[in-house]
């Protein structure tokens, strides 16, 4: 079912790996649906340190997902296969997508998919998908944060960060997290954090011993793993949950295992794209009962921190890979 839609679309895309500059407008044909899925037509789609890596050439897309980037989109769907429930025509929503947002149109599994209300605005909406399924799976389900514990999260003022101090403090936790400069420290404060620690000028270690009485945390949220992961067993309480999510300073770490006996520690990990359409459905449905009214209520909004035209994405990667981004950066497709 679909309304009458046109061949062809405007996206964005690349010839070869390399940086932002490689990213040019392209044409391209209106992706089809499968018989689970919805057709979007995008009005906004959040940018994400992923597609900056499968544009370097170290991240392809899965088997069957789409070449284009672009794992988060909010818009109006256009079209449903014929296993889609017919209401979903029309509905306005956010999306995981498995690649493909950065086009006019985008196809998703409707379970894959958030009901946006018509007051919230779907700029908003398309930062959420990617930071707010990443962040609960790996925080609540993997890490198991409860009422009252703490949360160290590094790189605190980035998409994930600044969603895991909101989604943390949502649920009661306490929340320490590392920024590179001073404004980024006050921004992560500003957003709820309880510590912000200059990781340029202060060894972090010691300040999480220091604000905690020695304690510790009970969960490490790690975008970094290399050198950091010995350090971020040293921040963690006796039976504390190390989970690692981005390997930015390095695949490999070394690691006392007696110490990590000792102290009762769990290390775990995730990556959320490679993950099965049904596992991902499963975690739509728990964030739609758990956490997304949090949003729709407007009780929390994502932090945003500039919007592109979708013809200027390379200048959007440039900022997210300069790192001097608060928060979320979007490309607007269509009007909102």
């Amino acid at each position: 079912m679909s309304a009458s839609l046109p061949e062809m679309m405007q996206s964005v895309g690349f010839d070869e790996p390399g940086g932002p500059d490689v990213l040019r407008p392209e044409t391209v044909s209106v992706p089809q649906c499968g018989p689970g899925d919805v057709l979007i037509r995008v009005a906004f789609a959040g940018v994400n340190r992923p597609d900056c890596i499968q544009r370097a050439g170290n991240y392809p897309a899965p088997p069957g997902a789409s070449p284009i980037l672009g794992l988060e989109v909010a818009g109006e769907v256009v079209a449903v296969g014929d296993e889609v429930p017919g209401e979903m025509l029309g509905a306005r929503v956010a999306a995981l997508t498995p690649g493909g947002g950065y086009a006019e149109y985008c196809t998703a599994p409707w379970q894959h998919c958030l009901s946006v209300p018509d007051d919230m605005p779907l700029d908003e909406a398309a930062a959420l998908p990617e930071t707010l399924f990443t962040v609960w799976h790996n925080v609540f389900e993997r890490g198991m944060l409860g009422d009252g514990e703490r949360l160290l999260v590094h790189g605190g003022t980035s998409g994930i960060g600044t969603m895991a101090i909101m989604l943390a403090k949502a649920f009661d936790a306490e929340v320490i997290v590392t920024c590179g400069d001073d404004a980024k420290c006050d921004a992560a404060r500003e957003l709820g954090a309880d510590l912000a620690i200059n990781y340029r000028e202060t060894d972090f270690v010691e300040a999480v011993k220091e604000h905690t009485g020695g304690k510790g945390v009970n969960v490490v949220l790690d975008m970094v793993s290399g050198d950091y992961v010995a350090r971020n067993l040293q921040c963690l309480a006796e039976d504390g949950r190390h989970v690692t999510i981005a390997v930015l300073g390095g695949p490999k770490a070394e690691l006392n295992m007696a110490f990590v006996m000792m102290k009762r520690l769990t290390l775990t990990g995730s990556t959320l794209r490679p993950r099965s359409d049904a596992f991902k459905a499963a975690l739509c449905d728990e964030i739609a009962q758990t956490a997304w009214q949090l949003f729709t209520s407007r009780e929390l909004k994502p932090v945003m921190d500039q919007t592109f035209p979708l013809a200027e994405a390379a200048a959007a990667h440039a900022r997210m890979e300069a790192g001097d981004h608060i928060g979320k950066i979007v490309l607007q497709v269509a009007g909102d």
